[in-house]
C-alpha cells in the first residue's frame, strides 16, 4: 500500500549500481522507484548518494553526515543501503576489503542507522565474471544473516539477476560491470515487488 501523506524522504546510499552507472535514462533503480512512488501520489524527495568504486569502508566514512544533511527530523526519514561489489573486487592482487571488515563495517552502519532512520538494504548484484559473482554470493549471505540479526529487511538480488536475460548481457556489452536500461528496470521491479519496500 502506498503512503501518500506526509513528507517522505529517502537517501539511497551505496556504489555505482545505486548511482545508476550505465543507465541511458540517468535514473538507475533508485530513480525508477522514486518516480513510481511520486506517480502514485507519494510526497517523496529522494537523494541518490551512490558513488562509483565505493566500498563499505568508504560508505562507513561518509553516510552519517550525508544523510543527516538531507533528512530533517520533521519528515519521514528513510535510508536504503546497497553495496558490496567493490569490497569483493581485487586491487593489486588483494581484495579491496576483507570479508571480516566488510561485515564489521555493515554492522556499524546498520546499528547506527536504525537508531534514527527507517532502514532497508538491497544486496550486491552479480558480475559477468563468475569468480567475482561467487565472492559476491558469499558476502551477500553473510550480509543477509547480519541484517536479520539486526532486524533490517534485506533483499538478496544476485541470484535472480544472474539468471536475468538482460542484466549480464547489458553489462558485458557496456563496461563489463554495469547494466543498461533493461537491467535497471528489472532491479527496480524486484524492489517494487518486495514486501520490505515502503511504497508498493
Amino acid at each position: 500500500m502506498l503512503h501518500t501523506l506526509g513528507d517522505q524522504r529517502i537517501c539511497f546510499v551505496g556504489d555505482s549500481f545505486v548511482q545508476g552507472t550505465g543507465d541511458p535514462l540517468c535514473l538507475g533503480w533508485a530513480g525508477r522507484l522514486a518516480q513510481r512512488a511520486v506517480e502514485h501520489g507519494v510526497n517523496l524527495t529522494h537523494y541518490n548518494l551512490g558513488i562509483r568504486r565505493d566500498t563499505s569502508r568508504d560508505i562507513l566514512a561518509r553516510w552519517r553526515q550525508e544523510c543527516a544533511a538531507r533528512l530533517p527530523s520533521d519528515c519521514a526519514q528513510r535510508v536504503v543501503f546497497s553495496f558490496g561489489v567493490n569490497d569483493t573486487s581485487y586491487d593489486h592482487n588483494a581484495l579491496r576489503v576483507a570479508p571480516g571488515e566488510s561485515l564489521a563495517n555493515l554492522q556499524t552502519i546498520l546499528s547506527t542507522a536504525t537508531t534514527r532512520y527507517h532502514v532497508l538494504m538491497v544486496g550486491p548484484p552479480p558480475m559477468p565474471d563468475p569468480a567475482h559473482t561467487e565472492r559476491i554470493a558469499r558476502l551477500d549471505r553473510q550480509f543477509a544473516d547480519l541484517a536479520d540479526v539486526l532486524s533490517v529487511p534485506y533483499l538478496s538480488i544476485w541470484e535472480a539477476l544472474r539468471n536475468d536475460a538482460y542484466w549480464l548481457q547489458e553489462a558485458q556489452h557496456s563496461d563489463g560491470a554495469h547494466p543498461g536500461r533493461h537491467g535497471y528496470d528489472t532491479l527496480a521491479d524486484m524492489v517494487q515487488r518486495w514486501e520490505g519496500w515502503w511504497f508498493r
